[in-house]
Order: C-alpha cells, then sequence, then structure tokens
C-alpha cells in the first residue's frame, strides 16, 4: 500500500488504530510496517478464534443454545468498546447480514463438538470457511468486486490444496465419549419443575446424545460444512459497502474504507440473531430452556477471546484483502484444535490419524503459503 493512502484512509479522529508512516517512507519500508501490522491481526484471530472452542468440550453446555447466546452478548460488548474507540462511525444496517450469518453459523458449533469432537469439527468448517472465503472474494460473488491477484496460479493451487485437506480431514476418525453429566450442570430450569419427580429420573440428555456413532458422524461432518460455508460468506455485506462506496450512484457512496468502522453494526447482526434463536428455543421448549450455570463464565470468556481476535480480522482484510487472510487465518485454527484434540482431550488416537493429519496439515500449509504469495 502507497504511503500516501495512509492518511486518507484513517480520519483525524481514528488515529488509535492508525499505523503511522512518514511521508519520506519508501514503498519497502512502507510494505514491511504494514506486513507488521499483519502479523499482528492475524496471529491473534488465529488463537482466538480456535480458543473459544476449547471451552466447549471442557464444560458441559447442553444443546448449546444458551451457551451460544452468552458468548454473542459478550461478543457485542467487544463490539461497543471498539465503536467508543472509533468515535461511532456511521451505522450501515446492512453490516448487520455478515452477523446475522455468523450468528446462524455459531448454532452449530456445540453439535458439531459433541458429534465429531473439537478438532476434526473446527478442522472441517476452518477448511470451508476458507474454500468460500477465498471464491467469494477472488470471483466477486454475491455482488462483491472480484480481487485481482498477480499470480493467479499460484492461487488455484492453493485453493485447491486446501479442498484436498478438507476431504483427507473426513477421514480422521475421532473418539468423542459421552461425560456423565453431574449435578452442578444439570439445568437450573429443570431442577425447578419438581424436585421430587426428578430425584427418580436422570438428567436429560440432550438430541445429539441419543444418536449413533453413524449418525453422529454424518450429522457432525455435514453441519461443520455448512457451519463453514456460512463462516466464509460473513466479511461479503462490509465488503459490499466498501466495493459499492467508490461509485457515486450508489446508497453507499462514501462509506468508509476502513473494516474495523462496520465491526459494532456486523457485532450488532450477531447478537441480534443469536438473541431471535434463543427466544425460539424458549418457545419451543415451553419456556423450559436448559440453562447450565457453569457454562455462563466460559461462554463469557470465550466470546471476548473471539470479539478481540475477529477485530484482528477486520484490521487483516484492511492491509491485505480478504483473498489473502482467508487462507492465512482460517489455516492456524485447524492446527491447534488438532493439538488440543491430540494432546487435551484425547479424541484423536491412532497411528493412522495421526498420519493422517500430519499429511493434510502439510497440504493445508501449502495451500495457505501459495494463496498468499499470490498477491505479492
Amino acid at each position: 500500500m502507497p504511503a500516501e493512502q495512509t492518511s486518507d484512509t484513517f480520519p483525524e479522529d481514528r488515529k488509535v488504530l492508525q499505523i503511522d508512516v512518514t511521508a519520506g517512507a519508501t514503498e519497502e519500508a512502507t510494505s514491511f510496517i504494514i506486513l507488521a501490522g499483519q502479523e499482528f491481526s492475524g496471529e491473534p484471530e488465529e488463537i482466538g478464534n480456535h480458543t473459544k472452542n476449547c471451552l466447549t468440550p471442557k464444560y458441559d453446555t447442553g444443546d448449546g443454545m444458551f451457551f451460544q447466546w452468552i458468548l454473542c452478548a459478550s461478543i457485542w460488548l467487544v463490539s461497543l468498546v471498539v465503536n467508543l474507540i472509533q468515535n461511532s462511525p456511521k451505522f450501515w444496517p446492512l453490516a448487520m447480514v455478515g452477523g446475522c450469518v455468523w450468528a446462524t453459523g455459531n448454532i452449530t458449533v456445540v453439535p458439531i463438538v459433541k458429534t465429531v469432537g473439537l478438532a476434526l469439527g473446527l478442522l472441517l468448517w476452518a477448511s470451508t470457511n476458507l474454500i468460500t472465503g477465498w471464491a467469494s472474494s477472488r470471483f466477486g460473488m454475491f455482488g462483491i468486486d472480484p480481487q485481482v491477484v498477480s499470480k493467479p496460479y499460484l492461487n488455484y493451487i492453493g485453493a485447491a490444496l486446501s479442498a484436498l485437506s478438507a476431504v483427507m480431514f473426513l477421514f480422521v476418525k475421532s473418539d468423542v465419549n459421552t461425560r456423565t453429566i453431574s449435578s452442578e450442570s444439570t439445568p437450573l430450569l429443570v431442577n425447578s419443575i419438581n424436585s421430587d419427580l426428578q430425584q427418580s429420573i436422570p438428567a436429560d440428555e440432550s438430541w445429539v446424545d441419543k444418536l449413533s456413532p453413524l449418525q453422529k458422524r454424518i450429522i457432525g461432518c455435514s453441519l461443520a460444512i455448512v457451519a463453514g460455508v456460512l463462516y466464509g460468506t460473513n466479511f461479503v455485506p462490509v465488503l459490499y459497502i466498501k466495493d459499492h462506496a467508490k461509485r457515486n450512484e450508489s446508497i453507499y457512496a462514501g462509506a468508509s474504507q476502513f473494516d474495523v468502522d462496520y465491526v459494532f453494526a456486523h457485532f450488532s447482526g450477531i447478537f441480534l440473531t443469536s438473541s431471535v434463536y434463543f427466544l425460539i428455543y424458549c418457545a419451543v421448549m415451553k419456556n423450559h430452556p436448559k440453562v447450565y450455570p457453569e457454562a455462563v463464565l466460559p461462554g463469557f470468556v470465550s466470546g471476548l477471546l473471539w470479539g478481540i481476535a475477529n477485530c484482528c480480522w477486520f484490521m487483516a482484510n484492511h492491509y491485505l484483502s480478504a483473498v489473502v487472510t482467508f487462507p492465512i487465518i482460517t489455516a492456524g485454527p485447524g492446527f491447534i484444535a488438532a493439538m488440543w484434540g491430540v494432546f487435551v482431550f484425547k479424541e484423536i488416537k491412532g497411528l493412522k490419524n495421526y498420519i493422517i493429519l500430519a499429511v493434510a496439515f502439510c497440504i493445508i500449509l501449502a495451500g495457505s503459503l501459495s494463496t498468499a504469495f499470490s498477491k505479492v
């Protein structure tokens, strides 16, 4: 990015998040400073985007509806702070659609973790996320402008390798054991219905616990792929606004080109959609939702981590463009997820699985690097 664009991109009242580049800096020095910003933006997202899911198998979250609502409420609080730091930029309702799409994918996380495990689930949706996000940015799907790369052949090779890695992950078998639910994790609202009856009836199982191993694998893998597609398109509304802001005839003419200015609207869409889903769930459960008290703090902390990490992703999109950030950022969580699944939760065992994982990691790493360097 040329040095002179910096002052145009950031208004005077937004210098909290500005990378200052002096007017006399050379092109190489400017690129180096921006690269440092990209590294800062990418790595926290990789860690934060995954770590929020590491808390899911650690604590009993039931069917996940209450957990996801707490998580999304925490995410919205992060955006509120960002909005204040940014001096409340103009709110574009269309950006909320991206949050709605993400929240729809997010309600599948707990069932995915309970059916196929954290490692396999995250590897699948991360790979699908990568392919969807890359394709929509590269070819200009959904009304956004296609993003041009200097080396198209590297871009296509990277996407193909990422798709291959997604197929390989299907052959990884995870061992997800159903944990015994303690009295501490039993839903409070279920307890209050009839304490005498509850003494003779075991704690309610979620619908996931009643599935056969084959059903769990089919449903879990399918949900992970759907979630990946939704995650991969959640930035499209923001990119649409930015692209059409350059056209005088558009209603979005003059809209900000700084991605972080859309965080509050995007995250507001997440919380609004999550709340709607939770209210529908309460109605379906006849006002007896399964509320797990031990999931409150992990859900809140998970939301904070994800919110901060996703703000970094918004910044990375600004400096790199989505066609580059998706391969880089979505590859990292898969590796971290598998390490947690192997060493902490013991979901993945056996030499065959380890070999498949090792080969898949090499392929997705090569794919990510190829896609990233295609723009250099």
